[in-house]
């Protein structure tokens, strides 16, 4: 017998230890506030606490919808009364980190409960308001804009992150300028950030973090905006006119990316010119079809208008086997009379 238990705590102490998995609401919460508590105001979520975070994404579906959840709550206290940026900055900016390297099933919950409510309209990143309070106007500024800027990456497609010709090559046109008109909308933010704190004796390093994601944003976005307006030219000439029409919109968005807004001591980069030149020549050979497709359908209504009295369908009456008679439709697009005849 007591051998027996010695065997059986030799297997437990010798066994791998699972790693913890933390599911419930007031785990969720504590891990949030340690993460993003407002001493020190001007320091990123650290490599620690970013750890316990993505743990989350290692246990059930329940443990990623509460941490979620604790991160809305979590945004809307910081939103409350006076405003806390710094606590709502670091919320952003550890978001926007486990967008990005969390497992699926905790990005599928942090989207799920940062996107706009359908029914009650609910939207935990509008922030616009933000109040500058008792936090000074950068990192105010920067809640604003990290916010709308989140707000627009939880837009984009759930694409490869590098372009992948394969998945470009199956999407439909429309779904394809769509997918174009979210990178540049992506590119097009960011080209409006504020600039950051001017670097003195002790940088706001919580600041600089939300800088250098918004950069790898802006690079990310750049190179899918190359690679469909690549797989664009491709099929340039099977664009229907509305498809035609919705990309030269969208690629004008794409040259006005070229040069960013004059800034006192800071300018955002905008797109390569390399990009830009492709967009800009695109952008003329799709004028020249969207001029093509509008002749063609001016042609065929005047053709239709000439010819309402053409047949259009030709349909078996009741009596066809009897008597062989058919009822024949005239053009009703026009107005045109039902004739029928034995």
């Amino acid at each position: 017998m007591g051998g027996l238990k010695l065997r059986r705590l030799a297997s437990t102490l010798l066994s791998p230890a699972a790693p913890p998995s933390p599911c419930s609401a007031a785990d969720a919460h504590h891990a949030v506030a340690r993460a993003t508590a407002h001493h020190p105001s001007t320091a990123p979520p650290s490599a620690h606490h970013m750890d316990a975070l993505l743990a989350f994404g290692r246990g059930s579906r329940l443990s990623a919808a509460a941490l979620a959840g604790a991160f809305v709550d979590r945004l809307r206290a910081a939103a409350s009364g006076q405003g806390d940026a710094a606590v709502a900055l670091k919320c952003l900016v550890a978001l926007r980190v486990l967008l990005a390297r969390g497992a699926f099933i905790l990005r599928d919950q942090v989207l799920a409960a940062l996107l706009r409510h359908p029914a009650s309209g609910r939207n935990p990143l509008a922030l616009a308001a933000f109040p500058n309070g008792r936090s000074s106007f950068a990192a105010a500024s920067w809640v604003r804009f990290s916010a709308r800027l989140l707000e627009l990456v939880l837009l984009l497609p759930d694409a490869p992150s590098s372009p992948d010709a394969d998945y470009l090559i199956a999407l439909p046109n429309p779904h394809l300028i769509a997918e174009l008109a979210a990178f540049v909308a992506v590119a097009d933010a960011i080209r409006q950030a504020p600039p950051p704190p001017s670097s003195g004796p002790q940088p706001n390093a919580l600041i600089w973090e939300a800088v250098r994601l918004a950069e790898e944003d802006r690079v990310a976005a750049e190179r899918n905006i190359a690679a469909r307006v690549r797989e664009m030219a491709e099929r340039l000439e099977t664009l229907s006119l509305a498809d035609a029409v919705e990309l030269v919109c969208v690629l004008r968005r794409v040259e006005e990316g070229s040069a960013a807004p004059a800034a006192l001591e800071w300018k955002w980069a905008g797109l390569d010119e390399r990009v830009v030149g492709e967009a800009r020549r695109l952008r003329e050979r799709a004028e020249g079809v969207v001029l093509r497709r509008t002749v063609e359908e001016r042609r065929m209504v005047r053709r239709d208008a000439g010819g309402s009295t053409s047949a259009r369908v030709l349909v078996p009456g009741r009596a066809a086997a009897a008597g062989g008679n058919v009822v024949r439709f005239g053009s009703t697009r026009w107005g045109g009379a039902v004739s029928a005849w034995r």
